[in-house]
């Protein structure tokens, strides 16, 4: 199932749109548009996906999608079958450049901009930030002119600050496209595993694009990216796979091999430790 490209509808008078969306469901079409948006469930429950990632939501659930991220929020069909049954978000939808292209340049929005380019990956936000943006969210939707972009931007602060309150969703392999410095060490790192882990990565070939000794490399790898590089590159293979999973056009022993793996029992075995499921299960639920 290939995600659909949305061009969301703007307001003319307005920088930034912030709307409830409600219904006897939320829309089913899995889709992505340029837009970063903020999704606050205030009713119903169902499965939401992003990207590869498959989860749960019910009243609360607070997500921030990413540009170009592929998402979908699917209704329990026992609930969508109940009489007079809805479903209720309230969504901020704004594009990079809502502001001015200048706008990001400004110091005081750096270390949102940094938040901005981990969002590709999507984040569910929990504890006492997400109660802090729900808040604002919801009294958001009686604001207007400049209120209303205060509350924007209070919620940025929030966000900038909320590391210890965010969980990644999908996984770093899923994205197709990422941009990267040759210049930056972190960077080199990240595109040759990108480019590369369809094949047989070692421990020597990717210490020395690093231009470090093994045993250095190990240490700055797990500093960096919180997993060992062998845990790191698992993630990225099977990202990769719930892409062509979710596409329908190979078979699972194909999907396994051109994603990296070597055998297919090693492929079920990482898959079913990162994403709870087997892959026949996670193609099913595309489906569903």
């Amino acid at each position: 199932m290939k995600p659909v490209e949305y061009r969301l509808p703007k307001d003319v008078d307005k920088s930034f749109i912030v709307f409830r969306e409600y219904g006897e469901a939320f829309p089913e079409h899995w889709h992505f548009h340029p837009e970063y948006e903020l999704v606050l469930v205030t009713k119903s429950t169902g499965r939401r996906m992003v990207g590869d990632h498959i989860g749960y939501f019910k009243e609360g659930d607070l997500v921030f999608v990413g540009s170009l991220l592929p998402h979908v929020w699917i209704n329990d069909s026992s609930i969508r079958n109940q009489p007079n049954h809805e479903a209720e978000a309230i969504v901020i939808q704004f594009t990079e450049n809502f502001i001015g292209e200048f706008f990001w340049k400004i110091p005081e929005m750096e270390s949102f901009k940094y938040f901005l380019g981990l969002s590709k990956r999507g984040f569910v936000i929990k504890g006492t930030k997400r109660k802090q943006i729900v808040l604002l969210m919801k009294k958001m939707l009686n604001m207007n002119g400049i209120q209303r972009l205060s509350a924007l931007f209070s919620i940025f602060d929030i966000l900038s600050s909320s590391a210890a309150d965010q969980e990644f969703l999908a996984s770093p392999g899923f994205m197709e496209n990422l941009r990267v410095s040759a210049s930056d060490r972190f960077s080199k790192v990240t595109e040759h595993i990108m480019r590369n882990f369809d094949r047989e990565i070692s421990l020597e070939e990717i210490s020395s694009v690093a231009s470090m000794a093994q045993t250095t490399f190990c240490n700055f790898f797990r500093k960096h990216y919180r997993f060992t590089f062998v845990e790191y590159l698992n993630i990225v293979r099977v990202g990769h796979a719930c892409k062509l999973l979710a596409e329908g056009n190979q078979n699972i022993v194909q999907i396994a091999y051109a994603s990296g793996f070597n055998n297919l029992a090693n492929f079920n075995r990482q898959f079913k430790k990162l994403k709870k499921m087997t892959p026949t299960e996670y193609r099913r639920s595309f489906y569903a």
